[in-house]
């Protein structure tokens, strides 16, 4: 019987996004890779049409947002169902909600068959951590007790290492530097940057990359932009999102048309990150953000919150600036001194290249084949 690995995350262009080394490395091992998710709520793309070709075999399951809801116990079921039907001999999640419901499927599969899957969760960041709502704390509880039945949990920022590593997790915890940073792809030389988004060729951009979401707090970078208008500086919001329309009224309101540009889902992000200048990253929350890595890697200046994940990257004041308060005043303050002293950004974007190597993929494929490995070994695949 050939070796089946499942792979779980809630919405279904995180795999292809994020998780394609791993499959090319459960590949090479000799596994059959299945992927569960909700495959009516892509992100990351604009459908899963990046799933055809990679021989990995696809499995419904209508995970949504809502934690306490009738959706959640089916989705479980649904879980245990494929579990043993598939008779899985791996099982590597991802994301909170899918995360939980994989490992207690998994656990429920045990007690029923007394056979023990071996699972490994990914955290890309725990929703709890220092200076979090008091609402993101509700996810404490479950991420500790479900690590009882976790062989191996996988934390890719100092922070949640540091917590993560006191809870009760059956096998072991690790630290991996995120997903891994590919090697920065060619790119075409007929994109032109300022031509393709009408920007005037004299100005200097800045550009930020990700969903239009609360989280990613794009609106406090429009509002530095409002400090700029009669400056010859624009920026580029490179994502798309349920702030879509706000976002776009707010632009029309403070009369920033053509200053600020919401580009939507951009397939060629590597392009316009060596065309542009700056890299803003207002962020509330992240774990290690690979929309960051690939600015630096581009030789890009960054400005950023300070929060868990960004300054796992960035050292303040060497590959751009990290923000305490994370307001529209600090992003002025960093993009007036950028804009009048080019030397700094030439610097910053160099300090930032040789930084990022130490995300590399090389690094991570190493560390996921060794973990891989390990958990084989132990249970005797």
């Amino acid at each position: 019987m050939s070796k089946k690995a499942l792979l779980v995350s809630r919405v279904s262009g995180f795999v292809p996004q994020f998780e394609m080394n791993n499959v090319k490395i459960l590949q090479e091992m000799g596994y059959e890779i299945h992927y569960a998710a909700n495959y009516n709520t892509v992100v990351y793309g604009e459908d899963n049409a990046r799933l055809m070709g990679t021989g990995i075999v696809r499995h419904s399951i209508p995970f949504g947002r809502k934690v306490f809801s009738l959706d959640v116990w089916r989705c479980y079921k649904k879980l245990v169902e494929l579990m043993l039907e598939e008779e899985f001999s791996l099982v590597h999640c991802h994301m909170p909600i899918s995360g939980v419901l994989a490992r207690k499927a998994a656990e429920r599969v045990r007690k029923i068959t007394g056979r023990r899957v071996p699972v490994i969760y990914t955290a890309h960041g725990f929703h709890f951590f220092y200076g979090a709502p008091a609402k993101n704390w509700l996810y404490y509880p479950p991420e500790r007790h479900y690590a009882r039945y976790t062989d191996r949990l996988l934390l890719i920022n100092e922070e949640d290492f540091d917590r993560g590593s006191r809870f009760p997790v059956r096998g072991r915890t690790e630290h991996v530097p995120g997903v891994g940073l590919a090697p920065a792809p060619e790119v075409s030389s007929d994109f032109d940057l300022r031509r393709a988004y009408g920007i005037s060729p004299e100005d200097k951009v800045v550009v930020s990359v990700g969903e239009l979401t609360p989280l990613k707090n794009h609106i406090t970078m429009i509002k530095a932009m409002d400090r700029f208008r009669r400056e010859p500086v624009s920026y580029l919001i490179c994502g798309r999102g349920p702030l879509e329309e706000e976002l776009s009224r707010e632009i029309r309101e403070m009369h920033l048309e053509g200053k600020v540009i919401l580009a939507g889902y951009c397939q060629n992000v590597p392009a316009i990150l060596r065309q542009a200048d700056i890299f803003a990253f207002p962020s509330k929350r992240e774990g290690l953000p690979v929309a960051m890595m690939e600015a630096m890697q581009a030789g890009l200046p960054v400005l950023a919150a300070d929060v868990r994940g960004n300054r796992d990257l960035l050292e303040d004041g060497q590959g751009g600036f990290l923000f305490e308060e994370n307001l529209a005043r600090d992003y002025v303050r960093a993009l007036h001194y950028l804009l009048k002293y080019p030397e700094e950004r030439i610097r910053m974007g160099k300090w930032n290249k040789e930084r990022v190597k130490d995300f590399s993929l090389e690094i991570v494929d190493k560390k996921m084949r060794e973990i891989y490995r390990e958990v084989e070994q132990e249970a005797g695949i």
